[in-house]
């Protein structure tokens, strides 16, 4: 039996990975249903209006997930832990904030667990995180 040993800065970097993809995917569900395409068309989701500054400030939120899978990689122990902490709960607000919309579609409901939980899981990662060690996994 082989075993990889892992950092938790690999395992964090790669837990941003997969919340990125998720969003990313959500995002692109989203285009393809025809009845929220409409709406972001007419520049309004729901009660929100598309507008430039609405727009940056969620670039701005969207640019977290992407630089924390690189700065979760480089950033010594103390600080990376504290971000990760951070950020971890800021998306987690912004998700579960965002399902207090007036409607949501399945596919953006099913995304939104998923991103919930795995950013609580960085949390919670981030929070256990006492010194800097490696994680063994066993390969079967």
């Amino acid at each position: 039996m082989e075993t990889k040993t892992l950092h938790p800065k690999q395992i964090l970097s790669l837990l941003w990975i997969f919340l990125t993809l998720n969003y990313i995917f959500c995002d692109i569900f989203t285009l393809m249903y025809s009845e929220e395409l409409k709406m972001i068309l007419t520049g309004k989701m729901g009660e929100v209006t598309i507008t430039q500054l609405f727009l940056l400030i969620f670039a701005f939120i969207m640019e977290i997930p992407i630089l924390m899978l690189v700065l979760s990689r480089i950033l010594k122990y103390k600080i990376n832990r504290i971000l990760n902490i951070i950020f971890g709960v800021l998306l987690t607000l912004v998700q579960a904030g965002s399902l207090f919309a007036d409607s949501n579609t399945m596919h953006y409901i099913f995304f939104s667990i998923i991103e919930i939980s795995v950013s609580i899981f960085i949390v919670i990662f981030a929070w256990k995180w006492k010194e800097p060690q490696n994680i063994k996994l066993r390969k079967k």
